[in-house]
């Protein structure tokens, strides 16, 4: 099975991020930072907040859910602010969505928030909602357990907090609410934190090891981030998960994060 975790950045490196994801041929792919906008018809939208203004692909999870028409397509919103085209103000939900080949039945998922909860008339101030997706599926002759979370993102940095603590433990309650011990386990996404944060240590308490960092990997960072700190994605696995391969994919760059990817 071949697992992809990826922080999509709003589908800014659209024409890069879609024939990736059509060649890499997920069977599973947990994506953050996804646009759904079904009020409008336009392929782009700006997001504006302060001087931090970006190209958002309006509709991203409509277009990832066309370059992978063999999976189930779920979306999980955390918030319905506005985009912008031009001076219209257009309403637009953001969050994460899980991609999962049809041939893989989800036997059993739980959405919730790990951060506030669903904001309807804004994206809200910062740190702003988060929500988890946490989903069982049966393959061959087993069940393995997916859990993706978009970590908060704090203006004063990566560092802990007691937002962030909190966060990690509403996750690791989602993620045994829905596992079961026997069964193979795999948490990722980006989580906006450094190694070594109190996020990753709640997690290493569910018997979980962290790939990235043990593997090597210099950060998970491309070109396109011009800020200090390389990491901010994570993948971690229990002992049964027979890992084949982790790679941390440096090229092509379909974002300002890398994809991470994992064979077992």
């Amino acid at each position: 099975m071949k697992l992809l975790c990826l922080n999509a950045w709003g589908g800014t490196l659209h024409a890069a991020l879609l024939p990736y994801l059509r060649m890499a041929a997920p069977d599973i792919l947990c994506l953050q930072e996804v646009v759904h906008t079904p009020a409008s018809t336009q392929d782009w939208l700006t997001y504006r907040d302060g001087d931090h203004i970006l190209p958002q692909r309006a509709n991203l999870f409509r277009d990832v859910a066309a370059a992978l028409p063999d999976h189930t397509a779920i979306f999980c919103p955390a918030a319905q602010g506005v985009l912008w085209d031009g001076d219209a103000a257009v309403p637009s939900q953001w969050g994460i969505a899980t991609f999962v080949r049809n041939t893989l039945p989800i036997v059993g998922q739980l959405q919730d928030f790990v951060h506030k909860d669903f904001s309807a008339d804004g994206y809200g101030d910062h740190p702003r909602s988060r929500v988890a997706h946490v989903i069982r599926v049966h393959e061959g002759e087993r069940i393995v357990c997916i859990a993706q979370m978009h970590g908060l993102r704090d203006l004063a940095g990566k560092g802990d907090t007691p937002e962030r603590r909190a966060q990690a433990e509403r996750l690791k309650d989602m993620i045994t609410r829905l596992a079961r011990p026997e069964e193979a386990l795999v948490v990722c996404g980006d989580f906006n934190v450094e190694p070594g944060s109190e996020t990753l240590q709640i997690l290493a308490t569910m018997g979980l090891t962290e790939l990235v960092t043990t593997r090597g990997f210099a950060g998970t960072r491309t070109a396109h981030y011009k800020k200090p700190g390389r990491f901010a994605d994570y993948m971690l696995v229990n002992r049964h998960v027979e890992v084949r391969s982790f790679e941390v994919i440096m090229e092509p760059e379909v974002s300002d994060h890398c994809p991470l990817e994992l064979v077992f």
